[in-house]
């Protein structure tokens, strides 16, 4: 019975190391949902914009690459308007790496199938799987917000991630497109969790109350879910999570229910922080700000720059209204949009 029990292990092994390893398996979206790879991605003279990374290899003292427990999950979403953002978090997390051959990509798409292809020219090495995130899962229970850009489906595939990427996949880290990383992705991945889901840096600084209505505060069948908690705000756009406990415990359907009552009680303005603070703030692995020095967007729209917050810097997030290779674009960049232009692999002239 062992010897059939182990017999089952590796085999198990081994079907992670081939899908790990051969980076063409990807999963397939619907036929409607893919685009032809010849459609090219834009910068702002109009033309494909991207030239090919520079390749990057394991220091000496990396551990295998082959042996799965070794290896550093990274999910991001992939879509049309943030894509010159993904490219530019790739290559920092690669140049950046210590053991970048030892890193995989979960890309999760919804309507964008052709730009799995793009990355493959821009990385040719990149170890990565596609995953087609179908829209309709959320759409109905998603609600008007204070931003259209919240509102969109692919906002909120980051649920559904401990489905998408399949039990063999027991931790990833996940993170927006709008990042920089000037650290080694491994200092982030070896995070301690101990008992907790999830670990992200909290702001306990930060008034918590602002982020759901009044209805929710006075009503105490919803506001009791925060009695014998001390929650703090966390930034979703970077996150260890452990999938297998959020498996465990079901931790999908809970923020599906918090966004049922939303579309029912307005208890909230944004889009899909919300739910995340109601099921995990408080109860969540705190790590150190230098891993989210977020809003560095600032708004496009008053001009307004962000500095950045006191401490060391490890992952630059541009969240907020402003995009840093928008700003480029435009010839009006803030001083930190020129950290992340260093990145950029989007070509300024044809």
């Amino acid at each position: 019975m062992v010897s059939f029990l182990n017999k089952i292990v590796n085999l198990m092994k081994l079907s992670m190391l081939i899908i790990l390893f051969f980076p063409s398996l990807h999963s397939s979206p619907p036929a409607e949902a893919i685009r032809s790879s010849s459609k090219q991605i834009s910068g702002h003279n109009g033309h494909f914009c991207y030239k090919k990374s520079q390749q990057f290899k394991n220091r000496a003292n990396c551990l295998s690459n082959f042996d799965p427990s070794h290896v550093i999950h990274i999910a991001m979403t992939l879509d049309h308007q943030f894509f010159r953002g993904t490219v530019a978090a790739i290559h920092s997390i690669l140049q950046h790496s210590s053991c970048p051959e030892n890193i995989f990509f979960h890309f999760v798409f919804s309507d964008s199938g052709n730009l799995q292809l793009i990355i493959r020219d821009i990385f040719p090495s990149l170890k990565f799987k596609s995953y087609y995130f179908n829209p309709e899962i959320v759409r109905d229970r998603i609600s008007p917000t204070v931003r259209e850009a919240l509102e969109q489906p692919l906002n909120y595939a980051r649920n559904y991630l401990a489905d998408l990427l399949g039990h063999f996949v027991e931790r990833v880290i996940y993170i927006d497109s709008d990042v920089i990383l000037v650290d080694d992705i491994l200092k982030l991945w070896t995070t301690s969790l101990s008992s907790r889901t999830l670990a992200s840096p909290e702001y306990c600084h930060v008034n918590f109350t602002k982020y759901f209505t009044s209805k929710f505060w006075s009503n105490k069948t919803f506001s009791k879910v925060f009695n014998g908690r001390k929650p703090c705000y966390f930034n979703t756009g970077v996150m260890v999570i452990d999938l297998d406990k959020w498996r465990k415990f079901g931790y999908t359907r809970k923020i599906e229910r918090w966004m049922e009552i939303q579309r029912e009680h307005r208890i909230y303005e944004l889009g899909s922080l919300p739910p995340f603070l109601l099921v995990f703030a408080g109860k969540i692995a705190a790590i150190e700000h230098r891993w989210n020095q977020h809003g560095l967007g600032g708004d496009n729209l008053t001009g307004n720059c962000r500095e950045m917050h006191q401490g060391p810097v490890s992952l630059m997030h541009w969240s907020g209204k402003g995009k840093p290779w928008l700003r480029l674009d435009s010839n009006q960049p803030c001083s930190l949009d020129i950290i992340w232009s260093q990145y950029d692999l989007c070509r300024t002239s044809p």
